[in-house]
């Protein structure tokens, strides 16, 4: 039962680590002006006092990362 115990602890403390590097990553593209949420596909629409901003393609590549970071995270 200890050991269980255990292996949950590293198991959150390595989720929490590539977490916390994913962030200082995004945040690292964001400082070097990297168009992160206005690629190419994102839907944009301003009409007078209207605005609609739906990022649709930055939604589809933070999907497919973070399905691969997951991936990877449960491998053992």
């Amino acid at each position: 039962m200890n050991e269980a115990r255990q292996t949950r602890r590293w198991d959150m403390g390595r989720i929490l680590i590539v977490l916390g590097l994913v962030l200082l990553g995004v945040g690292l593209l964001v400082n070097l002006g990297v168009p992160i949420g206005r690629l190419p596909g994102d839907i944009s629409i301003r009409r007078g006092n209207f605005s609609f901003y739906f990022p649709l393609t930055t939604s589809i590549i933070a999907s497919i990362l973070l399905t691969l970071l997951l991936m990877f995270l449960s491998r053992r």
